[in-house]
C-alpha cells in the first residue's frame, strides 16, 4: 500500500500537485486526466522518484524520505514504476528483464526461471536474445512490463502502459493486470484511456489539471 499525506510538489515555484491525500491500496486504481494534469508527477511521487515539497509518502507504512539513502533504496524495491516511454538498458531483452532480479540478489537459477516466465506472460519469449534498444516501441513496452512482472512487486505503478500496444497486446496486458489484482498486488494505472480505466479499476483518481490540485478517490 502507498499513502500520500498532504503532499505538494513543484517543479520550479508553482505547485503542480497540492495538498493531496490519497491511498493506493491492493487492487487497481485508475488515475485519469488530460495531458499536463499531473498524473505522471503523482505516480513518481508515489514511487519515491520525486520527493514531496511538503507532506509524506508512506510505503507500507514507512516514510522512505526519513531514512538513509541505503535504507530508502531497500524500501523502494517494493515499488516498481514503469515509464510511459520505455527505458531499455544495453544488452539483450533477457538482460533487461534480469536487471531488477539481480539488483535484488535473486539466486541465478531463479533468475533464469523468472525471466522465462515473464517473457512468456508477455508473449515475447522469442525476443529473449534480441538487443532491447533495437526493438520497436511497442516491443520495448512489453519488455518493460516483463521486467516489472519478473520481480513480483507488491506495488506496481504503470504510466500509460498500453500507449504503444496493439489490440492483442492491450488485451494481454489487461489479463495480466486482472491476475495481479487477484494476487492482491497494489496497482496504479495512469491512463488517457477511459475505457481501459473502466474495465480495470476498483477505484478512480481524477486529476483535473496540473494546477487546480483536485483529486477524487471514490
Amino acid at each position: 500500500m502507498i499513502e500520500l499525506k498532504l503532499v505538494s510538489f513543484a517543479y520550479v515555484s508553482e505547485d503542480v500537485i497540492r495538498d493531496v491525500n490519497l491511498v493506493f491500496s491492493p487492487g487497481v486504481t485508475a488515475v485519469v486526466g488530460p495531458n499536463g494534469s499531473g498524473k505522471t508527477t503523482l505516480l513518481k511521487l508515489a514511487a519515491v522518484i520525486y520527493r514531496p515539497r511538503v507532506g509524506e509518502v508512506l510505503i507500507d507504512g514507512v516514510n522512505p524520505w526519513s531514512m538513509s539513502e541505503k535504507a530508502r533504496a531497500s524500501v523502494r524495491r517494493d515499488v516498481v514504476y514503469v515509464h510511459e516511454k520505455p527505458i531499455m538498458l544495453r544488452g539483450s531483452v533477457a538482460d533487461n528483464v534480469a536487471y531488477g532480479l539481480r539488483v535484488r540478489n535473486v539466486p541465478a537459477d531463479e533468475v533464469v526461471v523468472k525471466i522465462e516466465e515473464a517473457l512468456e506472460a508477455l508473449g515475447i519469449k522469442h525476443l529473449a536474445h534480441e538487443k532491447a534498444q533495437t526493438l520497436s516501441v511497442g516491443q520495448q513496452q512489453k519488455v518493460a512490463l516483463a521486467r516489472a512482472l519478473a520481480v513480483r512487486p507488491r506495488n506496481l505503478l504503470l504510466d500509460e502502459p498500453t500507449a504503444n500496444l496493439d489490440k492483442s497486446g492491450r488485451e494481454n496486458f489487461m489479463e495480466l493486470v486482472k491476475e495481479l489484482r487477484r494476487k492482491g498486488v497494489c496497482i496504479a494505472v495512469a491512463t488517457h484511456d477511459r475505457l481501459l480505466a473502466m474495465e480495470l479499476m476498483d477505484r478512480l483518481v481524477l486529476v483535473e489539471n496540473r494546477t487546480t490540485k483536485f483529486i477524487k478517490n471514490p
